[in-house]
């Protein structure tokens, strides 16, 4: 009988180890992360929404923010984001911070993209964030009259000064901006060591179709001559030129 309980002592124990890592994963599994693109056509809203759950209780008096690579169909006005941020609007950290908003889809770069996101006053322990992006010109397609792009889920990533984050949960992290908080004590960034559920975004940005280019290229021609006679039409009409000047 007691030799039987002494094997049984090593099951016991594993298996109150293994209720534990179960318990601990089940916590670390507590976060969520939702996106949405708000309105229709190029202009678009991103919307993010955190849930930090259970992992909101280490987590108090930090920053939150979510981190996520824009692909080169999609971009951040920079300016834009300048005077949204002077109203306080939003605050976020474009990497690269240099960004040719005309250049099309097939010229541009990935952007990363570093969104600060404010407290949910509806929800406890929840974060949201909205910033707008816009979609970028694409090549005329061959059949499809729209082009997919697909925007990744965000990483959920906290800022803490002094808080102690349990490391079964959280894991520094490298994060190439500035941390809110106190500054007169060592900050740092973490994430979510067990990655929440992600799902995937679609943005449908209208592209043109390759048969209608010679149509596109006659019409454009036609409306460039007609502008330019009207405009030279109306300069000779109203400008302070000589008759003579005007015939030639």
């Amino acid at each position: 009988m007691a030799a039987g309980r002494r094997d049984e002592a090593p099951l016991r124990a594993g298996l109150a180890a293994l209720l534990c890592a179960l318990h601990v994963w089940a916590a670390c599994q507590d976060a969520t992360v939702t996106q949405e693109l708000l309105k229709e056509g190029f202009h678009r809203d991103l919307l993010v929404k955190v849930e930090l759950g259970v992992l909101g209780e280490d987590a108090g008096g930090c920053a939150v923010a979510a981190r996520t690579r824009l692909p080169p169909g999609i971009y951040v006005d920079p300016y834009e984001l300048a005077s949204l941020q002077q109203h306080n609007l939003t605050k976020a950290v474009l990497i690269p911070d240099v960004i040719d908003v005309e250049a099309p889809e097939y010229l541009a770069t990935d952007l990363l993209l570093l969104l600060y996101m404010e407290p949910d006053p509806r929800c406890s322990r929840c974060f949201k964030a909205a910033l707008p992006v816009h979609g970028r010109y694409h090549r005329p397609a061959e059949e499809s009259e729209e082009a997919l792009i697909v925007l990744k889920s965000p990483e959920v990533l906290v800022c803490c000064c002094d808080n102690r984050l349990s490391a079964e949960c959280w894991k520094p992290a490298e994060v190439e901006a500035p941390c809110s908080g106190k500054t007169d004590s060592p900050c740092q960034w973490y994430s979510v060591t067990h990655k929440p559920a992600y799902e995937e975004s679609i943005l449908q940005v209208p592209v043109g179709l390759r048969k209608h280019s010679s149509l596109v290229c006659v019409v454009t021609l036609l409306a460039t001559v007609l502008c330019s006679t009207l405009i030279l039409a109306a300069v000779c009409k109203h400008g302070h030129f000589s008759p003579v000047t005007c015939s030639e």
